[in-house]
Parts: structure tokens; C-alpha cells; sequence
């Protein structure tokens, strides 16, 4: 009897899992409101890949301006907390959220209005170091600088690795969106790394937030009767 109820219980909670997983997905996709997950995450091909992304404009970023045949109007810009910038001769224009070569592109518009043809050179001063975020069931919980290519599962590795209580079939990487919300993409790395197949091993980009949750086991496992229980929970847990 005892063998016959350890078992269902781990099919209970396999069967809750699954469940949760697919409810949370669904609402997560149709609710107003709700950050957007991609199509990828409900098991389509990785959404999330883009290389060399360019730096995008924060607020309190600080950048030089320099315009090589009117030197009266080089400049040192902020971006305040609404994400304008206060410029000589035109006022106020919102760059939050702009890469450079966009924020070029918008001061020579905005330029020409008194200038003929403004050239306009732009240096990034102070700004956001690239970083990701990795919470959850990590070794080491955190923000990261992010220098280089790194990808999902080298980030975990930077963030001590999966610690005993780790879900690693759920990886959860949350990428901001220029407008606010989230696009999400669930990565089963317990399945890249049995397969020894990297191909959609995300890379990680400057603001990601990396989500390792917590396996079903380690939920119960204080309310098991003993200990070593866990061959009869089945792979899908962890």
C-alpha cells in the first residue's frame, strides 16, 4: 500500500504541473495586460535569437553631441525621467529607448528645421553597463555584468549553476519590449544538454531576466513519508 500510494501521489503532481504550466501559458497570451509570450514558448522554434544587438537609450544615459560645421551647438545631453532630452535651438525630443544610428537619424530631423544638411556625430557617455538578471533556483541569485556573447545555460553557470531544487526542463528567459511587458521563452536545458544539441540555447541579451523555478520533488519532499522517493515522481519533474 505504501509503494501504491507514493506513486500516485508523483502522478498527481505531474499531472498538476503539466496543468499549471499550460494554464499560466494560456493566460499569459490571451489576457490584456499580461507581458507577451512568444509563440516559441508553446513549442515553436527559438523567437528570442538576434546577434550584436545595438544599445538602446536609457533614462539618466548621457551622450556628447557633436556637429562638425556648427560647433556652437556641441552639446552634453541627459536623458531625464520622462525620456526627453532638452537640445539648443529645437527643445525637447524623446530618445529613450533609440539606438544610436535612430538617435542620429531624429537629431538631423529635428536639426534641420534651423540648420542646412546638420552632420551630427553622437558619443555615448555615461550609460548602463550591459547586465542580465538570474533569479530563482540558482546557486548564486543576481545581476551580472554581460560582456560578450554569452548564452543560457553559460549564464546559469555564472549564477552558480542549478542548485538541488531547480526545474531545469522550465528555464524561463524574460526579454523586455521597447513598449513595456515581457516576451518569454520557456528553454529546456535538461533537454539541450542530454541531446548535446546547443542549437536553441539562447543567447542572452543586455536587461535579460533569466527564471530557473522550483522542481515539483522539492515542493513535496518535506511532507514524503521517506526519503528516496524520487525515482517514482518520473523524469518530467525536474
Amino acid at each position: 500500500m505504501k509503494y501504491r500510494s507514493i506513486t500516485l501521489a508523483g502522478f498527481m503532481v505531474a499531472v498538476w504541473m503539466t496543468a499549471a504550466a499550460q494554464d499560466i501559458a494560456a493566460r499569459s497570451t490571451t489576457e490584456p495586460g499580461s507581458p507577451s509570450v512568444s509563440a516559441a514558448a508553446a513549442g515553436g522554434g527559438p523567437t528570442l535569437q538576434e546577434r550584436n544587438p545595438r544599445y538602446h537609450l536609457r533614462r539618466g544615459d548621457s551622450f556628447d553631441l557633436d556637429f562638425g560645421l556648427t560647433p556652437e551647438f556641441n552639446q552634453t545631453v541627459a536623458v531625464q525621467p520622462d525620456g526627453y532630452v532638452a537640445l539648443k535651438g529645437v527643445g525637447s525630443l524623446y530618445v529613450e529607448g533609440k539606438t544610436v544610428p535612430e538617435l542620429t537619424e531624429s537629431l538631423k530631423t529635428a536639426y534641420a528645421k534651423i540648420l542646412h544638411d546638420p552632420v551630427i556625430a553622437i558619443s555615448l557617455k555615461d550609460f548602463e553597463k550591459p547586465y542580465f538578471i538570474a533569479s530563482g533556483q540558482v546557486g548564486k541569485p543576481g545581476k551580472y555584468d554581460l560582456r560578450g556573447d554569452l548564452t543560457v545555460t553559460e549564464a546559469v553557470a555564472i549564477a552558480g549553476g542549478f542548485d538541488d531544487k531547480s526545474k531545469h526542463s522550465q528555464v524561463v528567459l524574460f526579454r523586455p519590449l521597447p513598449g513595456g511587458g515581457f516576451e518569454a521563452k520557456l528553454v529546456n536545458v535538461k533537454k539541450l544538454l542530454a541531446d548535446r544539441n546547443m542549437s536553441e540555447d539562447l543567447q542572452i541579451q543586455p536587461g535579460d531576466l533569466l527564471y530557473v523555478p522550483q522542481n515539483a520533488f522539492s515542493k513535496i519532499k518535506p511532507f514524503l513519508p521517506t526519503s528516496g522517493v524520487s525515482a517514482y515522481l518520473g523524469p518530467g519533474i525536474l
